[in-house]
């Protein structure tokens, strides 16, 4: 589905660009990104097994890349033999010492990338056989060519947002007296699998606010009823082909009140307005301030506590952000979540989520899904 050889290609003359002869990525968005070696779902806790630490891949600026694999991991979670030699080490081989007549067949380097997700024990051996002091970070190589979409990321895309669309005209009926948030993320996360989502891009989020009193399906609170009167917050995102969504919308429980529509007008105004800066060539941050000029005209600038949005692609927040602090030049086909909120403690709160691709003349949104004000 995915052109891997052209994306190693671009990796290739990155490295060369930048000086960097050997890259060493674990398994990551990054490393499926260029090899289509999916990640696993994450779990709870770590899932251990003899010799984890030499799950990965070399990367260089000439030839194929080379794998180094646990038996476990080759035998339970390599879909198929990717392109490039692949080197799997059985539990009771010297796992140290493959790794190093590994790196060592590779030839020296004077600078070795290293992914984020690389283990700290990899990292340390990864030292041992290039030198300590050839190491510097890897992951912002990979981040750089992940940035913009080609049309066949952005229909991999669509389908994740698909997933979330149909859970959402799903679940959104069943905001009503004596629900709790518990059922609803039970019941959103059922629907994104029955849609196709291979599991939630993140954790699963539905709440009414942020201060004492309000209930949030991450606390014991999750458990409690809401009563009529109650805005509800759904924050969630699906998977699909690898590539992820994540989506919000608000729905009251009940007759809504004047401010609170004014509320939610003003936050459709705030969303309207970032997505129609995002155009290729504004500055990140600008854009964010453009999000937050309406919310900070109808005076609840302290209410938005949040960001306009942030990289999204294969994993579920990337680099850049549309934040105050982020001075990043948007470039046509890049990916961001346009996702304005207003939480007021102790009134109400309100949030909307939608995915953007920048284009020359604004952000277009990739969503279909309604974003008006609903109320059961």
């Amino acid at each position: 589905m995915f052109d891997y050889a052209s994306r190693r290609r671009r990796l290739a003359e990155t490295m060369e660009e930048q000086g960097v002869d050997l890259l060493f990525l674990a398994p990551s968005a990054d490393l499926e990104y260029l090899t289509g070696v999916e990640r696993q779902i994450p779990n709870f806790g770590e899932a251990s097994y003899a010799h984890g630490w030499v799950t990965g891949a070399f990367f260089r600026r000439d030839g194929d890349p080379v794998f180094l694999f646990p038996r476990m991991f080759a035998a339970f979670d390599l879909r198929e033999d990717p392109d490039g030699e692949v080197i799997v080490v059985s539990e009771t081989d010297d796992g140290p010492a493959t790794f190093a007549r590994a790196a060592e067949r590779l030839g020296p380097a004077r600078t070795v990338g290293v992914g984020d997700r690389v283990w700290a024990e990899t990292v340390l051996h990864l030292g041992r056989a290039f030198g300590y002091e050839t190491l510097q970070t890897g992951t912002r190589l990979v981040n750089g060519l992940r940035r913009v979409k080609t049309d066949e990321e952005l229909e991999a895309m669509g389908r994740a947002i698909g997933t979330v669309e149909k859970a959402m005209a799903a679940v959104s009926p069943l905001v009503v007296p004596g629900v709790t948030m518990n059922d609803l993320a039970e019941a959103v996360e059922h629907e994104m699998r029955e849609a196709g989502s291979r599991c939630p891009s993140f954790t699963t989020h539905i709440f009414t606010g942020m201060s004492e009193g309000d209930v949030d399906n991450h606390t014991a609170s999750g458990r409690t009823p809401i009563a009529s009167g109650t805005s509800v917050m759904f924050d969630f995102g699906g998977v699909v082909d690898g590539y992820c969504s994540d989506f919000g919308r608000t729905v009251y429980c009940g007759e809504p009140p004047a401010d609170y529509v004014d509320a939610y007008e003003t936050m459709l105004a705030a969303q309207e307005a970032g997505r129609a800066a995002a155009m290729a060539g504004a500055i990140a941050r600008d854009v964010n301030a453009a999000c937050r000029g309406p919310i900070e005209d109808a005076g609840l600038g302290e209410y938005f506590r949040h960001r306009m949005g942030h990289g999204i692609g294969m994993d579920v927040h990337e680099r850049p952000f549309l934040s105050p602090e982020d001075e990043t030049p948007l470039l046509a086909g890049m990916t961001f979540t346009d996702e304005p909120s207003i939480i007021i403690p102790g009134r109400f709160s309100v949030r909307i989520e939608d995915i953007i691709v920048v284009e020359e003349s604004g952000g277009r949104n990739l969503n279909s899904y309604p974003a008006a004000l609903v109320a059961n």
